[in-house]
């Protein structure tokens, strides 16, 4: 390889994190042609991980690192969502032994490229398309060791654990989630509420941080939260709350009830 193009490489690995992923299409926008890439692969520069995306060679890349590119290089709004988001934030008070999924949640017909959904990235990968919430509000840039990526903040991520209510998170785990939520801020909660597009959504939250009882929650102005009209029944054989209009498993309702 010409020093020419050792130093185009050079200037390539250095200006990014190590641990991420090159997506081909944007390194030919960045000037790095079809022919070029693949020099690079056959001198042991860049590795495949799958059609159309690559890695440093010996580099060790994470889901996260694939996240990177999506959300740097395909200005993409899939992110660590819900529990996930949770955990990764130290708000999830205790893990599911032996568990090894992420949960990510993207806007409505964004799909995750077909490289990363093939790649083996030693977790189970659970990806779920909404656009419940708007995409621009209620993420962080999370830290990992070379590079952050955008994830759910807590007021979102418990409010797409209900979005996941109660077919694949169980509401009283949900509401064991919402308690160790005691500082929100009610200025951030109170607008993903009023631009939340699901009525549950709404409903289950209010009703949670009410039954939880947290400080923030008297701030909030629930009179401008659009909560539909109607009984949504969440599940069978469980306790109406009149005043949101759901129906919770038993066990949720007396869930911290004295002498239950």
């Amino acid at each position: 390889m010409s020093t020419e193009k050792g130093t185009k490489i050079n200037q390539l690995l250095s200006a990014q994190p190590k641990g991420v992923v090159f997506q081909s299409f944007w390194l030919t926008e960045q000037g790095y042609s079809q022919d070029l890439q693949k020099r690079y692969r056959k001198s042991k520069w860049l590795d495949s991980i799958g059609n159309g995306a690559m890695k440093r060679s010996g580099d060790q890349v994470s889901y996260e690192g694939g996240l990177y590119a999506l959300q740097n290089q395909s200005s993409s709004t899939i992110h660590p969502a819900a529990r996930t988001a949770l955990t990764l934030l130290g708000k999830a008070h205790y893990l599911e032994l032996g568990s090894k999924k992420a949960v990510l949640f993207g806007g409505k017909g964004e799909k995750l490229p077909t490289w990363f959904q093939n790649h083996d990235w030693d977790i189970n990968i659970d990806y779920y398309q909404t656009s419940f919430l708007p995409s621009e509000i209620g993420l962080v840039d999370f830290e990992f060791k070379n590079f952050s990526i955008k994830i759910s903040n807590p007021a979102r991520a418990i409010m797409e654990c209900l979005y996941l209510a109660p077919e694949k998170q169980e509401l009283t785990e949900c509401y064991e989630l919402m308690e160790g939520l005691n500082n929100l801020r009610p200025n951030q909660v109170q607008e993903l509420l009023e631009k939340c597009q699901s009525v549950k959504v709404k409903r289950l939250f209010i009703y949670l941080a009410e039954k939880a009882g947290h400080d923030w929650f008297q701030y909030l102005d629930v009179k401008k939260v659009d909560l539909g009209s109607g009984k949504r029944s969440l599940v069978k054989d469980g306790v109406y709350i009149p005043k949101y209009q759901i129906t919770v498993p038993k066990e949720l309702e007396e869930y911290g009830k004295p002498g239950v």
